[in-house]
């Protein structure tokens, strides 16, 4: 057996209450200046933060938008350069962690990360800028946090209509680092783990707000799928997701529980390997596995059409060949044609591995 792995440095602090741990981290690094980056939606955790930090915070951003517009990532980097900050705070989902990452790249701070959903950008060094409709994305190690601390609790306050979203974000952090350009045993055997348990726990967590041991069981799934993607690299299913919500300002969440098992179902023909491994991991046949990804969306009350969250249908051909130029390196090589039809019968919601369907038509 042969294969090479990056592992990324990372300290992570996981359990209830963990939060309250955060000023002993921060002087173990030695800060002394932390702006906190967190929306405005997290007003309220955010000033409990503020509170346990007492005097090491000098200020707040709270522009968080999704995808990191480049203004208003460069006003977050002018605040975080005015208060002379040596360490970032993000509170909240992928989109504040996407911000302090900018900052830690541009400025080279420290960056310490607080999820409160399961979008697993604080286990990764993949930075994300977007600059009008094109979304650009690249790695660099110091965008990944020095820190991550995991509360459960912070994600009783997430809505079923944004857990369920969110969790199928992280199943598709997973099931991609199966087969990324650095896919290996090690972060293998992480993704499997990791669909297992979103698999059992993202219904429980949606059906069942108060469980907190349902939510701790998908916030550790989705930290498993986070690190395996982190050391497998990403392929067609997050660069088709990255080019979507470039050119429609699509919500990320909801792009993924869409895309991901039409995804699956053009890479099939290329990993048997992993679609076996991954049915497993369901209970269901190799066959069935992007059918079972779709069934899960539906049944936790996720996005399972491109329509249905703003897509528009002229959009489709221009998305289909920027996802062949940004996914060339896919383990399927992306083909025009295949990947107009992948996109159609997500645009329509047409279930992955059923008969042609007459549902929409190819404009």
């Amino acid at each position: 057996m042969n294969f090479t792995y990056d592992v990324l440095a990372g300290r992570v602090v996981f359990g209830m209450g963990s939060r309250h741990k955060l000023a002993d981290e921060l002087a173990a690094l030695g800060s002394r200046r932390v702006l906190v980056v967190a929306s405005r939606e997290e007003d309220q955790l955010a000033a409990e933060v503020n509170a346990i930090l007492g005097g090491l915070a000098v200020g707040r951003f709270d522009d968080v938008t999704q995808h990191v517009p480049i203004a208003q990532a460069d006003a977050a980097i002018v605040m975080a350069r005015d208060v002379e900050a040596d360490t970032v705070v993000t509170i909240g989902g992928g989109s504040a962690t996407g911000f302090g990452k900018i900052i830690a790249r541009t400025l080279d701070v420290r960056l310490i990360a607080v999820p409160t959903t399961y979008a697993g950008s604080e286990m990764t060094d993949i930075w994300g800028l977007t600059d009008g409709d094109h979304k650009q994305t690249g790695k660099d190690p110091r965008v990944k946090p020095k820190v991550v601390v995991y509360d459960p609790e912070l994600t009783l306050t997430l809505p079923a209509h944004i857990a369920g979203p969110s969790g199928m974000n992280a199943m598709a952090h997973a099931v991609e680092a199966l087969y990324g350009p650095g896919a290996n045993p090690v972060v293998s055997a992480m993704a499997i783990e990791a669909i297992a348990a979103l698999h059992t726990g993202l219904p429980v967590v949606v059906n069942e707000p108060d469980n907190l041991d349902g939510r701790s069981h998908v916030l550790y799934g989705a930290y498993l799928a986070a690190v395996a993607l982190a050391g497998s690299g990403t392929a067609l299913h997050h660069k088709t997701c990255h080019v979507l919500g470039g050119m429609f300002n699509l919500n990320h969440g909801d792009m993924n529980s869409v895309v991901l098992g039409h995804a699956l179902a053009y890479n099939a023909p290329a990993i048997p390997e992993c679609m076996a491994r991954i049915a497993g991991a369901l209970g269901v046949d190799a066959p069935g596995v992007p059918g079972a990804m779709f069934d899960l969306a539906a049944a936790i009350g996720a996005p399972t059409s491109l329509e249905a969250i703003g897509m528009p249908a002229e959009g489709l051909d221009e998305a289909a060949r920027r996802v062949v130029t940004e996914a060339a390196a896919n383990v399927r090589p992306p083909e025009e044609g295949g990947i107009r039809q992948m996109l159609d019968n997500a645009y329509f919601g047409r279930r992955p591995g059923d008969p042609p369907s007459t549902k929409g038509t190819i404009s």
